[in-house]
């Protein structure tokens, strides 16, 4: 039976699938007193607001960083990005050079004083690494002084604050915080001079700017190659392995050479050589970025971001699951079923046309298309684990002689994996 990578060998000749995504980044001004621009407020336009999700927080920051031309996009000017509190735990951070950003970190629904406990856990050990946050005015209410001591920017928004609410907001601010005060919304000379008498330095608004859209090309490599790539790392590979697979695909290899050399890395130095930008990422920071160029792209058909982290932890769990009774090799063809159990859906094409173009053994495939095999009721139970199949569940871990409690650690362990990694 072949290795994985001799499996996956063929996954880089198909380049026609890499997936060119027009991404448009609206940026809005955020001014000084003298009305010069300190830095920009960023937000995707590349999908519906009601699509906006944690993975969009990444794809954001990524494409904002690294996936467009970042000097035309802000210049050396800090970047404030939005964030959900569920992406403050992403993978997705240990990618960006803290310097470059400020995160802007919405209140806690419903302002739960343990869930305000629970978030500042989170971001006092972001703060600890160096990254900077923008809190809006309910970082000023009750519950929040643990959030606080943290601000490095407290937003004012004028259309949620009464005017007269303002300055005490202000006075209690300056008291309370070492935070940078910014006056959000500000529409009219009039809003701009009250503030700007209450000692406010930074403003944002349509007075001073609308957001401008920013449209830029990226080239995105297909996800089939971006699979190989984990898979070798997965597997602790060969830097030389690692090294051949980005010669042989030069989306993948330019994604990652523009991303390692982009001001939201951080480095010093221009990295020209793969195997410099490998050994500069180190394999856990390579992993995670594989992964987030995987879960952020989208076929044409739509595919949403969670389905290729879905797919990886599908591919671990297999793997799991498979180890309790088959060889090695077999435990790795049962991480690629796994994986390649959603390619229609990540590539927006029928399984087998998917497949088409992919080297795989017969088992593989018999498990992909036919449902049988020696890896079909692996899959079958992995399907179970996610919809709650309880009849399905029951029927297929009967049939492999594995015990609830093994499937569900095999289960919990998957997710923890492909979290740990971040995909």
């Amino acid at each position: 039976m072949s290795t994985i990578p001799d499996q996956l060998h063929s996954l880089t000749q198909s380049q026609d699938e890499a997936l060119e995504n027009r991404v448009r980044i609206a940026r809005q001004a955020i001014v000084d007193e003298n009305r010069v621009v300190f830095g920009y407020e960023l937000f995707d336009r590349s999908q519906p607001a009601e699509g906006y999700s944690a993975d969009s927080d990444a794809a954001l920051l990524v494409n904002a960083l690294s996936f467009t031309d970042t000097e035309a996009l802000v210049g050396k000017k800090l970047v404030f990005i939005n964030c959900t509190l569920q992406s403050l735990t992403g993978g997705h951070l240990e990618l960006v050079h803290p310097d470059k950003v400020v995160l802007e970190v919405p209140p806690v629904p419903g302002n739960v004083v343990e869930d305000i406990e629970r978030h500042a856990l989170v971001l006092q050990d972001l703060h600890k690494r160096g990254f900077r946050f923008a809190f809006n005015h309910t970082v000023l209410t009750k519950g929040y002084a643990s959030w606080r001591q943290l601000a490095s920017y407290v937003k004012l928004d004028m259309t949620a604050l009464k005017p007269e609410m303002v300055e005490p907001f202000v006075q209690f601010a300056n008291k309370n915080t070492k935070a940078m005060l910014v006056a959000e919304k500000v529409e009219t000379a009039a809003q701009h001079k009250t503030l700007a008498g209450y000692g406010i330095k930074l403003f944002q608004g349509y007075w001073f700017s609308k957001p401008a859209l920013v449209a830029a090309q990226t080239v995105r490599p297909s996800q089939a190659t971006i699979l190989q790539l984990i898979n070798l790392v997965r597997k602790q590979g060969e830097i030389n392995d690692i090294e051949v697979l980005l010669k042989r695909d030069p989306t993948l290899s330019f994604n990652l050479l523009r991303f390692i050399n982009s001001s939201g890395f951080g480095l010093s130095c221009e990295v020209t050589s793969f195997r410099h930008a490998v050994m500069i990422l180190g394999m856990t920071k390579l992993y995670r970025w594989a992964s987030l160029l995987l879960t952020t792209s989208r076929g044409e058909g739509g595919a949403p971001p969670a389905v290729g982290q879905t797919a990886v932890v599908r591919g671990r769990l297999m793997e799991l699951l498979a180890a309790e009774m088959l060889t090695p090799e077999e435990c790795d063809n049962a991480f690629v079923v796994g994986v390649f159990s959603l390619a229609d859906v990540m590539l927006g094409m029928p399984l087998a046309k998917a497949l088409e173009s992919v080297a795989l053994p017969q088992p593989v495939l018999d498990a992909l298309l036919y449902r049988t095999g020696v890896f079909a009721p692996f899959l079958a139970l992995t399907e179970a684990c996610e919809n709650g199949d309880d009849t399905q569940f029951a029927r297929n871990a009967e049939a492999l002689h594995l015990s609830n409690k093994q499937v569900n650690w095999a289960h919990l362990q998957a997710l923890a994996w492909a979290d740990a990694v971040g995909a």
